[in-house]
């Protein structure tokens, strides 16, 4: 038998109160007006049959008279973690990829513009946590009950409901898509309260690979997009139905997904050695972790001292921790190494590589696969990364150790006595892989868009004074 923590209808209920204090118990999306808000600050966008309409920097667009506009998609995200940010991104540039013009995409943190504390904080509250691994652990898992987060989120609403709201409506959308795990409830609950949620799409992209916080799934969403089963199972457990969840996989960037890239081509432009196997070691964004323990464990791993010559080669990626680049461009290897900063071509300096040390980030997770890496993983995010370890080791793809030494051994071995090992563990990994996901995903909801008809005769009516 399986139990939950709390009812929905619970839940509700809170909820429902919160908002009749906020909405003045009206959901009808007529009678929209708080008492402290004058007529005079209300601004109106329609989406009705016009001839123009109002573009978002407040120049007027007109229209041919019975042209179909384009449909505003806006995207939910936040800097919390680069992850966020990257989907939201990659989902974007393939609605231009595949739809050209026919969507205009907004890809926005409405929190930080619009709100204040604490949703305005997230990002700056979120690093320091992650800094201190284990106050994230006790917020990760102690706002896991469904009536802890949803208490908090209805409170939350209470004092930001009407700034939610403007930010919403600033963008106009016919589609949102929410790639945050915290931007479902209050964005859900405007719409119902404005009548608009029979109207607007409202999807889930779901950024983490397999263990996620429970604040992902609500049952109101036209889709769930879950980026693999054990996902998937997790929001049919917290309720939402077959018939919203889908698997295609996580949304990494067009311009990686697709590249077709050759390794002896990208080692002549990246001025690699042509004929040593190559390990990229990952220091995230930030350059966090063991990297200059692991990368001097590695010169010395990678030696062969009999025949005095190395056995492979080192690329270190430093993020933008300037003070590691430093370090580590003064230091003398054993075997070829580069040192690197922040990296936008990452599909490059993948593909030149055979195998990756990397911590347990989902999006590094999903690229590696793509490019057939195996994938050496030696740290992980309590929470929501957890689950990516045993994801790409029961999987064959991978191994984990937090030892600098024991991860050395592992990739001197890859590269010597165990070189089908590291075959077989590269072949798991582009089994695994799933390029297609991020197009996958926006064929589902133009599909969804198409099937709901029309989207011009949305009204949309601002009560806040932020939009004034």
């Amino acid at each position: 038998m399986v139990m939950k923590v709390a009812t929905p209808e619970k839940v509700a209920s809170i909820t429902e109160k919160v908002w009749q204090s906020v909405y003045g118990g009206s959901n009808s999306g007529r009678h929209f007006y708080h008492h402290n808000h004058h007529p005079k600050h209300q601004r109106r966008y329609s989406y009705e049959s016009e001839d123009e309409y109002e573009d978002e920097d407040g120049t007027i667009q007109l229209m041919q008279m019975g042209a179909e506009r384009s449909k505003n998609v806006l995207i939910l995200m936040s800097d919390t973690g680069g992850g966020h940010r990257a989907s939201a991104e990659a989902i974007r540039d393939a609605f231009r990829i595949e739809f050209g013009d026919e969507y205009r995409i907004h890809v926005k943190d409405v929190w930080k513009e619009y709100t204040g504390w604490p949703l305005n904080d997230m990002e700056r509250s979120y690093k320091f946590m992650v800094k201190h691994v284990q106050l994230w652990k006790v917020a990760f898992h102690g706002t896991s009950p469904r009536w802890i987060h949803s208490s908090y989120l209805a409170a939350i609403a209470s004092y930001y409901a009407k700034e939610v709201e403007a930010g919403l409506m600033k963008y106009k959308p016919d589609i949102i898509i929410s790639v945050h795990p915290l931007m479902q409830h209050i964005p859900l609950l405007v719409l119902k309260w404005k009548g608009l949620q029979k109207k607007v799409i409202f999807v889930t992209v779901i950024t983490d690979l397999n263990t996620c916080h429970p604040t992902w799934f609500h049952p109101r969403v036209n889709r769930c997009y879950c980026p693999s089963k054990e996902v998937a199972k997790r929001a049919l457990y917290d309720g939402l139905e077959d018939s919203q969840v889908r698997v295609f996989g996580l949304p990494i960037r067009p311009s990686f997904a697709r590249a077709v890239l050759s390794k002896d081509d990208l080692r002549r432009e990246l001025e690699l050695d042509p004929d040593l196997p190559a390990v990229l070691l990952m220091g995230g964004g930030e350059g966090m972790g063991p990297v200059k323990k692991t990368a001097m464990a590695l010169s010395e791993s990678l030696y062969d001292k009999d025949q005095q010559k190395p056995m492979g080669q080192l690329i270190i990626i430093c993020g933008r921790n300037k003070g590691l680049v430093s370090t580590l461009e003064s230091q003398e290897w054993m075997i070829p190494t580069k040192v690197r900063g922040f990296e936008t071509q990452m599909e490059k300096w993948m593909g030149a590589c055979d195998c990756i040390i990397t911590k347990a980030g989902p999006g590094t997770i999903a690229e590696a696969l793509i490019r057939g890496l195996p994938i050496v993983l030696n740290d992980y995010i309590p929470g929501q990364e957890k689950g990516n370890v045993p994801y790409v080791v029961d999987n064959g793809a991978g191994v984990f150790t937090r030892s600098p030494k024991e991860t050395a051994r592992i990739v001197s071995e890859w590269f010597s006595t165990k070189t089908d090992e590291l075959k077989r563990m590269s072949e798991n990994a582009v089994k695994l892989a799933q390029p297609e996901a991020v197009f996958d995903i926006v064929k589902d909801i133009h599909e969804l868009a198409r099937h709901r008809g029309p989207l011009a005769n949305i009204s949309y009516v601002s009560t806040s004074a932020v939009t004034s």
